[in-house]
């Protein structure tokens, strides 16, 4: 089978297309035929070593396909069900395997490329906003990266619940699509101080959250943006890592909360999974909670959409395709 390989660590240019043997399952796990593939942060994370792993390594671990294989101990699937995950391990490929316990089945009528797309910042949206800071009609939140997959979705779902959204992004065309997800005040951080701007946008008051997948150039901005006893979800870091936090700085802004959550713990469970994978991917096949999946690539482009993805010249989801 085809699979993209990180033979050493660096730029886009080490994921290298390989030939590798289709993998076997063994108990509890299933082989998944890969008809899409989500690409993420967390994979340029590995590609440039600054999360360790064993190399040679085939990255990714979102995608959606079809049960080819059912290894030993697995129940409630069958050859051919149409099924998505977030734990595919080594998903850039043709072939690849997963836990039967990360495994959901895909509603019907819904492609593999809305299936893909859906499930890993689908489900991240989802703890957010109804999880981390179970957000309430009429609260106040901040999204950073808005018009990213993950700001696009987290701001329709906050819409949902009827909440007021207020977002930043870099480009007027990023700025529509945000307003066209539902935020009621989009910021140009390349033009505006973010932080002030929300100030003056909730009249000093400040937003109930913050939900901020930047990082290191956006952290004491989106502190300096919390009411008092508000809590800042420091969910990522596109522009690097946040530097050590001296906690008096939480209790001189106003008694803050702050938290850097992961989906892996708002999925821990079955049931967790079941409920969080269950009502996106459901909103996503009757139109109620819209995707912006323009960036397909082939699985040979790998490099090329890490590339895009790192220069941020994407909006929404990127996927590749084997």
């Amino acid at each position: 089978m085809k699979a993209i390989q990180i033979r050493a660590t660096g730029g886009p240019e080490v994921l290298e297309l390989a030939e590798l043997p289709i993998p076997q399952p063994g108990a509890g796990q299933v082989l998944l035929r890969v008809e899409a593939i989500g690409v993420n942060f967390i994979e340029a994370y590995f590609r440039k070593g600054q999360y360790k792993s064993t190399l040679p390594l085939t990255p990714g671990s979102e995608a959606a396909g079809i049960v080819e294989e059912i290894g030993p101990s697995v129940s409630g699937f069958a050859i051919g069900d149409a099924v998505a995950s977030t734990s595919v391990i080594g998903s850039y490929a043709e072939y690849a395997l997963v836990p039967a316990a990360q495994l959901v089945k895909v509603p019907d009528g819904l492609s593999p490329e809305k299936a893909a797309a859906a499930m890993l910042q689908g489900m991240t949206a989802h703890y957010l906003a109804h999880s981390t800071w179970p957000l309430k009609q009429g609260e106040t939140a901040l999204i950073h990266a808005g018009a990213g997959g993950t700001g696009l979705l987290l701001t329709q779902m906050a819409v949902r619940i009827g909440a007021r959204v207020i977002t930043t992004v870099s480009t007027p065309e990023k700025a529509e699509l945000s307003r066209e997800a539902g935020a009621s005040d989009v910021i140009l951080y390349t033009e505006q101080d973010f932080a002030a701007e929300t100030k003056r946008l909730t009249g000093g008051r400040g937003v109930d959250v913050v939900y901020d997948s930047v990082g290191k150039t956006t952290f004491e901005g989106s502190l300096s943006c919390l009411r008092p006893r508000g809590l800042l979800a420091l969910f990522g870091g596109s522009s690097g890592a946040v530097p050590p936090v001296d906690p008096i700085q939480l209790s001189s802004k106003g008694s803050l909360f702050l938290t850097r959550p992961t989906l892996w713990h708002y999925i821990s469970t079955r049931e967790e999974l079941e409920w969080r994978a269950g009502e996106v991917l459901k909103w996503v096949a009757s139109g109620e909670l819209k995707l912006r999946m323009e960036h397909v690539y082939a699985l040979e482009d790998a490099p090329q959409a890490h590339a895009d993805l790192e220069s941020r010249k994407t909006t929404g989801k990127i996927l590749l395709e084997p």
